[in-house]
C-alpha cells in the first residue's frame, strides 16, 4: 500500500475520532486538537483544557507516525485501538508498528517487528 494511502486512513480515523466524541458529549470538558504534521508525517490528537476546579486538563490521546512505509503508533489511548481500525481498512499488520511496546515485546504481537526502539 502507498504511503499517501496511509496518511489519508490516519487523517480520517483521527478526524472521525473528534467527530464522534463529540458528537456524543452534550458537555465538553476540553478541546480536542487535531495535529498533522504533513511535512513529516506526524499525527497527534490531543485534549486540552481546564476543569471546574481549575486544574490543567492535557493528554496526548493518540500520536502516529509514519516512517519507511511502516505505520508507528507511539500513544493509544483509545478502548477499541487505533491499530484495529487501521486494519480494518485494509492496513497489513506488517506495516503498524506498536511502538508503545518495547522492541522486545513486539514478537509477541501480530504487528510488525522492528529493532529501532525510538522513531
Amino acid at each position: 500500500m502507498a504511503v499517501e494511502q496511509y496518511r489519508q486512513y490516519i487523517q480520517q480515523l483521527l478526524t472521525e475520532k473528534v467527530q464522534r466524541s463529540a458528537s456524543n458529549s452534550t458537555e465538553c470538558e476540553f478541546e480536542k486538537q487535531l495535529i498533522f504534521d504533513l511535512q513529516r508525517d506526524r499525527y497527534q490528537l490531543v485534549h486540552v483544557g481546564w476543569t471546574e476546579r481549575e486544574m490543567r486538563n492535557y493528554g496526548c490521546v493518540l500520536h502516529l507516525a509514519i516512517k519507511d512505509g511502516k505505520i508507528w503508533i507511539h500513544q493509544d489511548g483509545t478502548e477499541d485501538g487505533i491499530a484495529n481500525a487501521l486494519v480494518e481498512l485494509g492496513v497489513p499488520k506488517q506495516d503498524i508498528v506498536l511502538a508503545f511496546y518495547p522492541p522486545s515485546m513486539r514478537k509477541y504481537t501480530d504487528f510488525a517487528i522492528t529493532d529501532f526502539a525510538i522513531q
